[in-house]
């Protein structure tokens, strides 16, 4: 009899957890952890590993001399000593520049070395002209340093340079990033042969997860900051949760 119970005890929890999500949705760290460290800083993704990131996201632009940094702002005046547009320095004088907390901005290079394939990293393209050199810098860390291309994703709000990464490497993993109704981001995420979308949490529904994942994509949302808008999106089954703690997403 004690027997039979420990079976029937058994089969019950197995169906229940049938009825859950298969797993959890992954932790990304916003720009590193900037609930911690200034954002996009080498202390910033240091901060998020150790809090034990599944990917970190960062932000990138293409500046006067070439140079793909690692930076969110069009201009430089919010979080540095300096002032004006990113794009417009050189790295001589970016190097100049002092963030808070006496920070640096850093290269991709720097930032891929740091990771070291050990988690995922979700490169958002910021500037306009970026994706050859960020397919340039991918290709070589996988062919030379290697990483793994599964640890690598491409997103952006600007959609034709996502396009044009595509042209430039089909294999490369892209996300399409929106503010709007996400439903309205699949048309293009297919075209684009994208693995995710990235929408913003308040637009998200559990019908339209539902919807995105049903046609084969994942859903990366951001930026969810609070326990009971996490557990929300938890509930709706994202696949990813991208966040300024990443210690509240677990």
């Amino acid at each position: 009899m004690k027997k039979n119970l420990l079976w029937i005890s058994i089969v019950i929890i197995l169906s229940n957890s049938c009825g859950m999500k298969e797993s959890k949705p992954l932790v990304i760290g916003h720009r590193g952890a900037m609930g911690h460290e200034t954002e996009n800083t080498l202390a910033s993704v240091q901060k998020a590993m150790d809090l034990g990131v599944d990917m970190i996201e960062i932000d990138v632009f293409q500046i006067e001399s070439g140079e793909t940094v690692v930076f969110h702002d069009d201009t430089v005046d919010r979080l540095t000593n300096g002032g004006g547009k990113i794009e417009e320095f050189n790295v001589f004088d970016m190097k100049q520049l002092i963030l808070d907390g006496g920070h640096s901005i850093p290269l991709l290079q720097d930032v891929l070395k740091l990771i070291d394939n050990q988690v995922g990293l979700n490169i958002e393209l910021k500037g306009a002209g970026t994706s050859e050199r960020v397919d340039f810098i991918v290709k070589s860390y996988i062919e030379n340093r290697g990483w793994s291309p599964d640890n690598i994703v491409i997103s952006s709000f600007n959609w034709d340079e996502l396009k044009e990464m595509r042209k430039l490497n089909k294999d490369i993993k892209i996300a399409v990033l929106t503010g709007e109704d996400p439903v309205k981001a699949i048309e293009v995420a297919k075209e684009l042969n994208a693995v995710a979308i990235n929408p913003r949490y308040t637009t998200l529904t559990a019908e339209n997860v539902e919807q995105m994942q049903d046609e084969g994509l994942k859903v990366y949302t951001w930026t969810v900051n609070e326990p009971g808008d996490i557990q929300r999106m938890k509930d709706f089954g994202v696949d990813g949760i991208i966040t300024d703690y990443p210690e509240r997403a677990h």
